[in-house]
């Protein structure tokens, strides 16, 4: 990075360390927590829309749709996260290359199970193995984020059936006696009021999901967790310009500063937005906030 690092051994230790910290590996390990910035931006809405239609299915009169819906909330939190997540990665991937290989490779002669192999076709392969690096690591990443969305999409699914049902019935009877059609009342009624009293719950989902993303270490995705552990480990001058001893401890207590940090903006995002849809509800906040207010 600086025309100084050209001899790291002559570097006194300020010098060394700001040439240590702008390697190439290093601005990797800081690009990777805009990896980490991008999962949520794109998991949370994704998960939000699983979660609103596995709600609004369960409420269906459609006993398939509402069977389906139920199924899914119910399988998905019953599995652990981690089996789920290595299960579906895996299962998705091989999936998708089956049907590749079904229209692409209809001449194949040779069996795709072969013991413990999945062998498909070369042209089947996703990505194909000639494609650049940078289209492995989109591939590995939309796996990934569609798999947050379906875990975390069940859970918030769950939360958001709650809050439909915690929406005063008096409200649905009156839509109905001025006439309102279900989907009327559905839409006009019960989603915007519903939100209010599933934002606490889908508060805690969003926490839980900025402390799931490290599981992007396990689906071959390089996080900040991956770079951390491969920054951090001893290097030796064999292998690097920048031998240092085993400084993993301090690599992971800066996640644990940037992840605290993160919560912390969160939950001020968070009480914010529940104070607005809060204000004029028939809840304990809107009402709180309307004694605050008559006080006043």
């Amino acid at each position: 990075m600086f025309s100084y690092c050209a001899d790291p051994d002559t570097l006194d230790r300020l010098a060394w360390l700001s040439c240590y910290l702008t390697t190439g590996k290093h601005m990797s390990f800081y690009a990777s927590f805009g990896t980490v910035l991008l999962l949520l931006a794109v998991t949370a809405p994704l998960a939000l829309g699983f979660g609103f239609g596995a709600a609004a299915g369960s409420r269906s009169h459609l006993v398939p749709v509402k069977w389906l819906s139920n199924l899914y909330m119910a399988i998905v939190r019953g599995v652990p996260d981690i089996a789920f997540f290595l299960f579906f990665v895996i299962a998705l991937d091989q999936g998708l290359e089956w049907m590749r290989h079904q229209v692409l490779c209809s001449d194949w002669d040779q069996p795709i199970r072969q013991g413990n192999d999945f062998v498909v076709c070369a042209a089947a392969k996703l990505p194909q193995n000639s494609a650049p690096e940078v289209y492995h690591q989109i591939y590995g990443f939309a796996l990934a984020v569609l798999t947050f969305a379906i875990v975390f999409g069940a859970f918030a699914g769950n939360v958001i059936a709650g809050g439909f049902k915690a929406v005063p019935h008096g409200q649905i009877e009156t839509a109905e006696s001025y006439g309102m059609t279900k989907r009327q009342t559905f839409w006009r009624i019960m989603v915007p009021q519903m939100w209010t009293y599933a934002l606490p719950g889908l508060s805690n989902l969003w926490m839980v999901l900025i402390k799931a993303t490290p599981l992007l270490f396990l689906l071959g995705v390089e996080d900040v967790v991956y770079w951390a552990k491969e920054l951090g480990g001893t290097k030796t001058a064999r292998f690097t310009d920048y031998p240092h001893g085993d400084w993993r401890m301090y690599y992971f207590f800066g996640l644990l500063l940037f992840y605290l940090l993160f919560t912390k903006v969160s939950e001020i995002a968070l009480s914010r937005i529940t104070r607005k849809l809060s204000r004029g509800q028939a809840t304990a906040a809107g009402e709180a906030m309307r004694k605050a207010g008559a006080g006043a």
